[in-house]
């Protein structure tokens, strides 16, 4: 925006429209109104729920098609932007709005870095830090960091954040060590699951139980635990099913959205877990969340009673 946009006169060549607010009569006008210092006058329409197909009350179908063909028209000293999340169904990612983004102007679909692309952002920043790295160390902050997992809200502003933060910890040193990298980044609760229903998977209780006290007394609330579990679960059957069809693990990436490190860890627990296994403990995993709902069991002590009886 700030390539755009001059921050002096920002509260005037910036325009951002919100929820019913984005009307087609507020975007022309914002759009036809000249910019007064800046490259582009701007209009933003955040989280555009057309965008992704929805039709909001406050934009008709006749107003839509207005708002599409306007956007061929556009004044050359304007700009119009719209961001929008993930369509419901990711089978239907084109419709009239995008259409004509796409048409008139650039569309930008910003999934997750695959492994390649986020190995290669990681040792740029280091590198442009005068760092450098042992490739294992790399590796550890691509599976620690939390990036790429769809249930927790960590993104690549917020791995770029935690990279300037472990170049500070580093000091004066040239070289990132994995002490720094535990200095800043925490081991995501979901490898902690993963290890636990891994254990699960191997008949060893006791590492079970272990692992699951250690998530409580790390201060994991019981319910997200309780969703990382029924979500890895999700995810081992999925990916099995997908396996047994045939499908390579990036078709599998690319049907669930999920990062390859997930994909990979899900596959490594495909053959601990028979089909019936896997449904059998969704099937107590959910009756979990009823018994903790329903007030017949603490909530840490249901979570001991289903690794006891999985």
């Amino acid at each position: 925006m700030k390539k755009y946009v001059n921050d002096a006169v920002r509260a005037m060549d910036l325009v951002i429209l919100e929820g019913d607010r984005a009307t087609v009569e507020n975007i022309e006008e914002g759009l036809e109104t000249l910019s007064l210092m800046s490259e582009r006058k701007v209009v933003l329409l955040p989280d555009f729920a057309p965008a992704v197909g929805k039709e909001p009350g406050w934009i008709s179908k006749s107003d839509m098609k207005e708002l599409v063909g306007y956007m061929e028209n556009i004044p050359e000293g304007s700009m119009l932007i719209m961001t929008a999340g993930e369509p419901e169904d990711r089978r239907k990612k084109k419709n009239q709005i995008t259409t004509a983004a796409g048409k008139y102007g650039k569309v930008y679909d910003f999934q997750p870095l695959g492994d390649g692309q986020l190995r290669s952002f990681i040792e740029k920043r280091f590198r442009s830090a005068g760092k450098r790295c042992a490739g294992a160390v790399t590796h550890m902050i691509m599976s620690d960091s939390g990036y790429g997992n769809k249930a927790v809200d960590y993104d690549l502003y917020n791995l770029e954040n935690d990279l300037r933060k472990i170049i500070a910890h580093s000091g004066d040193s040239p070289e990132i060590t994995a002490d720094d990298v535990r200095g800043v980044i925490s081991v995501s609760p979901e490898n902690d699951v993963f290890a636990m229903l891994d254990a699960i998977g191997r008949n060893r209780k006791d590492e079970a139980f272990r692992l699951l006290h250690n998530l409580m007394d790390s201060g994991t609330p019981v319910y997200r635990l309780l969703n990382l579990i029924t979500g890895q679960l999700e995810l081992i059957l999925s990916v099995k099913e997908m396996r047994d069809e045939g499908r390579s693990s990036g078709e599998m990436q690319k049907k669930l959205g999920v990062h390859q490190f997930r994909i990979k860890k899900a596959m490594s627990m495909t053959g601990l877990y028979s089909m019936d296994d896997l449904r059998k403990v969704m099937s107590a995993a959910y009756e979990v969340d009823e018994t903790i709902k329903t007030g017949l069991m603490d909530g840490g002590l249901a979570l001991e009673y289903f690794i006891a009886n999985v």
